[in-house]
């Protein structure tokens, strides 16, 4: 059914007005509102809700959607202790948007306006409101007819769940909220607690929509008809286009949550979204505002989750990101961010841990900021036109910028702390940390896709082997990992980012399939992406949204008729390449100069967090009695084997550590002649094997 529509007004004025029209109105008795003059029906309709004629009539499960108290205008004159007294950016029926520095309005004439102690002035267009001497918001009602509209939206939103919206919102709070908190719970509850009328319809929907995917969680709801989520999804978008301009922090929430569905991710939304908490200064440095504690440290968890949104989009949409280091001050999140703590837990069979679900949200910001410095260096059009354009240095420009970056990933990921290890799972509870690994792989993954992507059989040929066997160690490890998922993390909330990330890390095998030098490296890769494929469908009982990279993986030419043959990939040469003459003395002496040019030494004296004593490398240390390259003498894959046993819980070194030592070609070569190495390695894909 088209839940919204627009119709003309006929009070002469030339107004349009939004009006619900709900198919089912006169089977409930209702009164329909599929009518000319909405402006004067909403108004009766609420006054009509006010009657105590009209409760008796009632169905005793329509309490909710028909409940009688009026809107609440303004919450600083809420009666009684309130959390919202004084919120800028949860303003019932009334919006602000803040006040740029090059827009008509000037700060310095500004503050020549006479503020009152609640630093508010009243002016011609709305209500301008200090929140520090340099920023201020104007703050607007909402029209009437707005009010109603939105009434309506509410009052059908909740009838498509009742009488059972208390019971979703719970399930929210227990399993999606621990590890994306993008609300204040307490003060979710406080209002929620008076009506479903205090917010909007798309965050009241988003909220709905996301807890019915685990309807089965709550025992009293178990046995129960499921409300019709797809009736929430077809209404959601279009309640969405309403307050898109009427910002209000509840408006990037919705988007937010509705973006998380495992089919709802959108570019455009994206965007739209990004434009809307500009407008409500969500970039900006709240620390010092002159709004209440519990917002500050709201608005910076809602800001670093759009952040996250806008990168970890702009990686599985391949578009350019929309937030910019230059206009971005919020603050890093900090302890006291977080409201609930690990009292606050729910002991209900099947919730998520706070304290997991708050360490997962705080290390997927930092792991986002790396994310951030991969695309920035790699992917913005102008990185790859500079390294295209130098193709003959293509490849050593691109170890170079990789392996600080490289050094971040392995860095964040031994400060995992072991909360946070895949392993770590308890007993009857959901855990979100696959989510969170699994987005490591993805990081990795592209890392190394920029590298390959200037993979050429006419390149060194030691140096290709490294980087080559540096992306099978991370393809193989994501795989593993994917293996070792448990119904635990399967059934947990899952960041939107997860279903295309899947696919990453198939396409990036692909990749090597396709660039495979033999016929055996290709069976190799072919063989891990049919086991990849067969691990995701089986998990894709308990998470459909796998059921996305099977299907790419059974369209991949690597399967497509039992896939292209091995011996037809593109770097497969048919013929034995012409034998090239060896390089002059002078030219060997003149190539090892320029490799020990290159400085890429650095010094790591201590283990990381959490991980194996194996981590810590001195790498200054001169272990092949002469060295090519002046501070990083190690073997390129001495972390290679780094891991602890998993089954311990302890984390696992999933980095590997290489960090692509490419300067002591003979030092790998030597490694990788190793034909038990490469045996072994095949046949447990797990990295298990040592030197």
């Amino acid at each position: 059914m088209p839940p919204i529509s627009r119709y003309p007004s006929t009070d002469g004025q030339g107004e349009t007005d939004l009006v619900m029209h709900v198919e089912g109105a006169r089977s409930r008795s209702e009164q329909c509102t599929f009518i000319q003059n909405p402006q004067r029906r909403k108004r009766r309709r609420v006054e009509d809700e006010s009657s105590p004629d009209a409760a008796k009539a009632r169905s005793p499960d329509a309490d909710r959607s028909v409940q009688a108290k009026p809107p609440i205008n303004d919450y600083t004159s809420l009666p009684g202790p309130s959390l919202l007294k004084q919120t800028l950016g949860l303003q019932n029926r009334q919006h602000g948007q803040y006040l740029g520095q090059t827009s008509e309005y000037d700060v310095r004439l500004i503050n020549l306006s006479p503020f009152n102690g609640r630093g508010e002035h009243v002016s011609m267009p709305g209500t301008l409101r200090r929140v520090s001497p340099n920023v201020h918001f104007i703050m607007k009602s909402e029209s009437q007819a707005e009010v109603d509209d939105e009434l309506a939206n509410l009052d059908l939103v909740e009838s498509i769940v009742q009488p059972h919206g208390r019971a979703l919102v719970d399930l929210y709070f227990r399993i999606i909220h621990p590890s994306f908190p993008i609300f204040d719970k307490k003060v979710f509850l406080e209002k929620y607690g008076r009506t479903h009328r205090e917010f909007t319809p798309p965050v009241l929907a988003a909220v709905y929509i996301l807890a019915l995917n685990w309807w089965s969680y709550t025992p009293e709801l178990v046995n129960l008809p499921k409300p019709d989520i797809q009736k929430l999804e077809q209404l959601a978008p279009a309640m969405m286009s309403v307050v898109l301009n009427r910002p209000k922090l509840s408006t990037v929430q919705a988007g937010l949550l509705l973006l998380q569905r495992p089919d709802g991710d959108s570019w455009a939304l994206t965007g739209q979204l990004v434009a809307v908490a500009q407008n409500l200064g969500l970039h900006l440095d709240c620390s010092k505002w002159k709004i209440p504690e519990w917002e500050r440290s709201l608005r910076k968890r809602l800001a670093w989750g759009l952040f996250m949104q806008d990168k970890w989009g702009s990686l599985t949409h391949g578009r350019p990101s929309l937030i910019h280091a230059e206009d971005w001050s919020v603050r890093p999140v900090e302890a006291r961010d977080f409201p609930e703590t690990a009292e606050d837990d729910d002991e209900e069979e099947g919730s998520s841990d706070i304290e997991t679900g708050r360490l997962t949200f705080i290390h997927m910001i930092s792991l986002t900021e790396i994310l951030t410095n991969i695309l920035n260096t790699f992917f913005t059009v102008r990185a790859m036109a500079n390294l295209s354009n130098d193709s003959e240095n293509a490849m050593k420009t691109t170890l170079e910028l990789a392996k600080p970056i490289q050094l971040q990933l392995k860095d964040w990921h031994g400060k995992l702390p072991k909360s946070l290890a895949i392993g770590e799972t308890r007993a009857r509870k959901l855990s979100p940390t696959g989510s969170l690994h699994l987005a490591y792989f993805a990081a990795e993954v592209t890392l190394h896709r920029a590298i390959i992507r200037f993979d050429s059989t006419h390149m060194d040929e030691n140096l290709r082997h490294i980087t080559r066997n540096a992306a099978k160690a991370r393809f193989t490890s994501a795989i593993e990992f994917v293996g070792r998922l448990e119904p635990a993390h399967l059934q947990s909330f899952w960041y939107f980012a997860s279903k295309v990330n899947l696919a990453i890390i198939g396409t990036f095998g692909s990749l090597l399939w396709a660039t495979s030098d033999n016929p055996e490296e290709a069976e190799f890769y072919k063989s891990q992406l049919a086991e990849y494929r067969w691990t995701l469908r089986v998990s894709s009982k308990a998470a459909e949204f796998m059921k996305f990279t099977v299907g790419m993986l059974d369209s991949s030419p690597v399967f497509v008729k039992d896939g292209a043959s091995k011996t037809t990939t593109p770097n497969m040469p048919k013929e034995p390449p012409a034998q090239e003459p060896a390089p002059e003395p002078m030219q060997q002496d003149q190539y090892k100069q320029e490799l020990d040019q290159m400085n890429y030494g650095i010094n790591e004296a201590s283990p990381s967090v959490g991980t194996s004593t194996e981590n810590a490398f001195q790498y200054d240390q001169d272990i092949v009695g002469t060295a090519m390259a002046p501070t990083d003498t190690r073997p390129a894959w001495s972390g290679f084997a780094n891991n602890v046993n998993f089954s311990t819980g302890d984390i696992q070194d999933w980095s590997l550590d290489q960090l692509y030592n490419f300067e002591n070609f003979q030092v790998a070569e030597d490694i990788f002649a190793s034909r038990r190495f490469i045996e072994e390695y095949d046949e447990t894909g797990n990295n298990f094997a040592g030197f």
